[in-house]
């Protein structure tokens, strides 16, 4: 999906399409208890790429840790 744009006239600082509908997505967050999406860090989305590294090195760790070692022959 496309982001906002800025409109063809000229706007205060501030004003940018994206700006009004965040601003107004916090508003009714404030109040309402059906949440609307604001940014991605404050809707609580994870971010795939860095916690699934986490998460694999940890597991893989948890892994090793709990294997006895076998020597090769």
């Amino acid at each position: 999906m496309g982001q906002p744009k800025k409109q063809s006239s000229p706007r205060k600082t501030g004003l940018r399409r994206s700006h009004l509908r965040l601003v107004l997505a916090r508003r009714v967050n404030g109040k309402s208890p059906v949440k609307a999406t604001a940014t991605r860090k404050e809707t609580g989305k994870k971010i795939v790429g860095a916690t699934a590294k986490i998460v694999t090195v940890k597991v893989a760790a948890a892994k090793a840790a709990t294997k006895p070692a076998t020597a090769k022959k």
